[in-house]
């Protein structure tokens, strides 16, 4: 089997698990949510969901850095197209986002929600929305650059 094809597919699910999570998430879930919960469900409800997405983001971290970086090797950091260094990143900066959400609004959250301090919870649940639009964003520039940056190089 060709290593290329086993880094691509590991590339390519490692995207769809946490963009297309982030858009559900964002654009189904937190609308439905926001409309239909009281504060103390619907903080509780996030706290699940996260504690649940979270794990699958770092497995699909580790997939997209460890295949971006096998891809690119493969081919030399200067022959790789300039739109491989525009993804790369791209995908630097989501993850360093992601990280920030990870080790502090999320944990913040979690100590709201368990102390009950539904105001703290509501605020902090406002700052990871923010950081989940932004990354949702990035992540859709990302796969406009992965399909159609090849147009760069012409």
């Amino acid at each position: 089997m060709d290593l290329h094809y086993l880094m691509l597919f590991l590339h390519i699910a490692g995207v769809t698990v946490w963009v297309g999570g982030m858009f559900f998430a964002y654009v189904c879930l937190r609308p439905v949510a926001a409309s239909q919960l009281e504060p103390p469900a619907r903080l509780t409800l996030w706290r699940g969901v996260f504690a649940r997405f979270f794990p699958a983001v770092w497995v699909s971290v580790l997939a997209i850095l460890g295949s971006g970086l096998a891809m690119m090797l493969a081919v030399g950091m200067k022959a790789a197209p300039i739109y491989w260094h525009l993804m790369f990143g791209i995908g630097l900066v989501m993850m360093l986002i992601f990280m920030h959400v990870f080790f502090a609004p999320w944990r913040r959250l979690q100590r709201a929600v368990d102390a009950a301090d539904w105001p703290a919870g509501a605020a902090v649940l406002g700052q990871i929305r923010k950081l989940v639009a932004l990354n949702t964003t990035l992540g859709f520039i990302n796969i406009a650059v992965a399909t159609l940056g090849h147009l760069l190089a012409h």
